[in-house]
Formats: C-alpha cells, structure tokens, sequence
C-alpha cells in the first residue's frame, strides 16, 4: 500500500500532514495531540513540512497556527524533490563509472581456452551485446538465416548501437550477410545504417548467398556462436562465447575467403 513515506517523509512528518488534513487550522499543541507526535518534536516536524512546501503558517497569530497544503500540489511538490534527487544520484553514479572506466583495465586475453554459455533468447543477446561493447580493435560478424545475431526482433536495434558504439571507439566493424538477412531486419535498423554508419571509414558490410551459421569475432580471440533451437530453428537457444586464439584464427581466415567472394550491400 502507498505511504507518504514511499515519496521522502518520516513517519511523524507523514502522521503530522495528515492530522492538519483533517484539523485544519491547528497549533502545534493541537496537531500534537491529533497525529500522536510528541510535543518534543512536533516542531522540528513542521518546520520540516514547511520546508518540503506541504504545509503553510500564519506567523500573525498568537500561538502560532499552521494548514496542511491541498494534497494535489503536495504530492507533486515530493515528486519533483524525489526526481531531482535520482536525477542528482545519477549524476553521481555516472561520475563514479566513467571514473573508473579509465581506472580499471581487462588483462591481455589468455593464452589457454576460456569458455562459457548463455542460454535462452535473452540471455544470448545480453551476451552478444556485452562482447562487442568489449571490443578494442575489431568485430567480424557472419549473420546467416534464418536464426541470427541480426534477428528482427529483439536485438537487431541494440546490436545495431553497439556496433555504432565500436566505430566511435575507433573499432574496425565488419559484417557479411546472409542475402536474406537484410530484408528481415526492422527499418529502424536500415535507417540507422544510412543515416550514421554507411559512410564510416571503419565499416563495411556485404552480403553473401549460402552463408550457414552465426558468429561474431571479437579483436580476433574469442568467438561468440549462437545455437539455434532444435525445436524452433528460427530462436535462438544458446550463444557459446570461446576464448581461444588458435580457434579465433582459423574462423578469422575462413571469414576473409567468404569476403573476397562477397558483394557490397545495396538496400
């Protein structure tokens, strides 16, 4: 149940705003004994209130009298405090990442086979995305239908801005397609690729007939290789991430003989 202590107050604050609600014009000694808080501290309660703007005072009177404000411009008085406060938190946060995203680096890859696994369509995306948001130097991906990295539905936009995150990096992108994958992909995407990535001196994209499999190799180390589903070929089932530059090689080679036979893309 909502509580006006979900938006910032305590619970003499919340206990205090309610009783001037139905009091209405009241002392502190009469809000006291309405809302149960402690003459101690009813004070210290409602200079609070004033200060959040949910409570107005009639200095002139004698003793000193205060009125609850209407509730509609109360709750959006403690809404725009709690926004300004995550807007301030967020703020922070992001000083603190890009602090240490200069500070803390990733050791050279290993020499030995690393490996690992995601299973389930989302899972396979977030891996996807989490590996080309690591590349340094280069991405190669092969998206072949029916099942493929470029899916049209969930993560053909969000690869589509990892991608374009790498060429700001610096990153040389290539990718070679599957004929069929450029009609499948949602316009957003095609949009996306005229507007601020086709003319980019470090991407290229062209398009294959026969393509089987999908894998993206990232600064030529590690493989990311989707699984389909054997039930539903068109889903993705698993994406294997294999960390092995003897491996990485021999993908990188076949990549570049599929390229020359290649053609640029033409939507």
């Amino acid at each position: 149940m909502a509580d006006l202590r979900d938006l910032g107050l305590s619970e003499y604050e919340s206990r205090a705003y309610r009783a001037l609600l139905d009091a209405g014009p009241a002392t502190a000694k009469e809000l006291s004994e309405a809302s149960g808080v402690p003459m101690g501290r009813v004070y210290d309660v409602l200079n609070s209130l004033e200060r959040h703007r949910l409570a107005r005072s009639q200095a002139a009177s004698r003793p000193k009298k205060y009125l609850a404000v209407e509730p509609d411009a109360a709750l959006d008085r403690l809404l725009e405090e709690k926004q300004r406060e995550l807007d301030e938190q967020a703020e922070q946060y992001e000083a603190v990442v890009e602090e240490l995203s200069t500070e803390l680096e990733a050791g050279d890859p290993p020499d030995e086979q690393f490996w690992t696994a995601a299973l389930g369509p989302e899972e396979t995306a977030d891996l996807l995305l989490e590996r080309l948001s690591a590349a340094d130097d280069r991405v190669v991906m092969i998206a072949a239908a029916p099942a493929s990295g470029l899916d049209i539905g969930a993560i053909g936009e969000a690869v589509t801005e990892e991608l374009e995150a790498a060429l700001e990096r610096g990153v040389d992108v290539s990718l070679l397609l599957s004929e069929e994958v450029p009609a499948q992909l949602p316009e957003s995407v095609g949009e996306r690729y005229f507007d601020r990535m086709a003319d980019h001196p470090n991407f290229a994209v062209r398009t294959a007939p026969g393509l089987r499999g999908t894998f993206t190799l990232v600064d030529d180390a590690e493989v990311c290789m989707e699984v389909p589903s054997p039930v539903d070929p068109d889903e993705s089932f698993a994406m294997i991430d294999l960390k092995d530059p003897e491996f990485a090689g021999d993908v990188r080679r076949t990549f570049r003989e599929r390229w020359q036979e290649a053609s640029p893309l033409s939507l």
